[in-house]
């Protein structure tokens, strides 16, 4: 597991954050998010789990929703994510970034997430972020 820093790898061309990919889990316990981290398959090295504190949330994210809703808000979910994700930050949740890009390894993530406390999760599929809460 690693800590998380935003790169351009996890933004859209125009800087909207969509880590493609990814499954992004919040938690209302930081303890809870390393219980799952624990619990998770082992780390690709390439694509390690990432774990956001609140303040990294608070930090890294706001700023990509405008990138989200140029020229229009989104019609996506792009712009609504990262909002949502800002809020519970703002109320102290943390997150995990966990790169399960096949549907069988987001869905083992999910039994290990579901087995603790969470807020919300969010999988980051090619032209689709689909709500795995």
């Amino acid at each position: 597991m690693q800590n998380f820093e935003l790169t351009s790898s996890m933004l859209t061309m125009g800087g909207a954050f969509y880590p493609t990919g990814y499954v992004f889990a919040m938690f209302p316990r930081l303890e809870d998010a390393q219980q799952v981290v624990s619990q998770l398959p082992q780390d690709n090295p390439e694509k390690p789990t990432l774990l956001l504190s609140d303040k990294n949330v608070l930090d890294s994210l706001p700023h990509t929703t405008v990138a989200a809703d140029i020229p229009l808000p989104s019609v996506g979910a792009k712009g609504a994510s990262v909002r949502q994700f800002v809020e519970l930050a703002s109320q102290g949740h943390c997150a995990l970034m966990v790169y399960a890009s096949k549907a069988a390894e987001s869905e083992a993530v999910m039994a290990v997430i579901r087995r603790l406390p969470f807020s919300c999760a969010k999988k980051y599929r090619t032209l689709v972020i689909e709500d795995l809460s």
